[in-house]
Formats: C-alpha cells, sequence, structure tokens
C-alpha cells in the first residue's frame, strides 16, 4: 500500500476515538464535514484491524467493521472528566462538523456501529472499556 503524505496543520484537532479496547488517534480538520471523518476512521480500521474490533479483554469478542462509513455514531461523553458517566450521542447531519458539534482538541469521541437497516429509532450503545490497574498487581 502506498504510503499517504499527511500534513497536520496548526488548526487539526487530535482526537482520540474509542470503541471497546480500542483507541484510535486521529488528526482532523475541525471544519469538514464528519463525514470525511468517519471515512478517515474506517479507512484506518479497515487496514489495522481487518478481523474487526475486539470489545472486551474478558471475552474477545469481535465486532466486524461496517461496509459504509454512514454506519459510524458518534459519542461524546455525558461528563467529560468522568469518563464511567458514560455517553451522549451526537445527532449528526450531512454538513455537521467537529467544531459544530464543539469537539475540542485532544477530546475522546467513542464511536460504534449501526446496522444497515437501522432506522431513525435505532439507539447506539457505546462501548468503551478503560484499563483497570490494580494496586496489587505491583505487590506481586
Amino acid at each position: 500500500m502506498a504510503e499517504e503524505n499527511y500534513n497536520v496543520r496548526d488548526i487539526d484537532l487530535s482526537i482520540r476515538f474509542k470503541h471497546g479496547i480500542h483507541t484510535i488517534f486521529l488528526f482532523i480538520e475541525p471544519m469538514k464535514p464528519f463525514s470525511n471523518v468517519a471515512e478517515a476512521l474506517l479507512k484506518i480500521m479497515k487496514e489495522r484491524y481487518p478481523a474487526g474490533l475486539t470489545t472486551s479483554l474478558d471475552s474477545l469478542k469481535k465486532t466486524e467493521l461496517p461496509d459504509d462509513a454512514s454506519q459510524i455514531r458518534f459519542a461524546v461523553p455525558r461528563e467529560p472528566r468522568d469518563l464511567s458517566k458514560g455517553w451522549t450521542p451526537l445527532d449528526i447531519g450531512e454538513q455537521d462538523t467537529p467544531a459544530s458539534k464543539n469537539i475540542e482538541d485532544n477530546s475522546i469521541v467513542a464511536f460504534t456501529f449501526a446496522p444497515q437497516d437501522a432506522d431513525e429509532d435505532y439507539r447506539p450503545e457505546f462501548e468503551v472499556h478503560f484499563p483497570v490497574f490494580d494496586d496489587n498487581d505491583e505487590e506481586q
């Protein structure tokens, strides 16, 4: 695969996209539509995780990648300082951009995949797992 030339500009946002145990770090243009973000994210996932994304270390269940970037749904933390509070899904229209949804540099954005036949009543669930460090691990 040919190496692409990525030029990171001062105005680009660095965003951590999270699903299951995975974190995908991307630089995105704040004024480009979310469809561009979804396409870039799907391209990277297909290159790096062609068998799907691991949802949890407990089950090693894989989430199959979607066929189309339009199936990707995004959410932001309900409480940015406490990610255990869950996620607020973003209602994204065709012209919505990260800037129009108040996504800032160094934000965390969860993502999941909607089924191809999802209707407007579909409510996505965002599974994001964070490492847990046990104080007893250091004593062993």
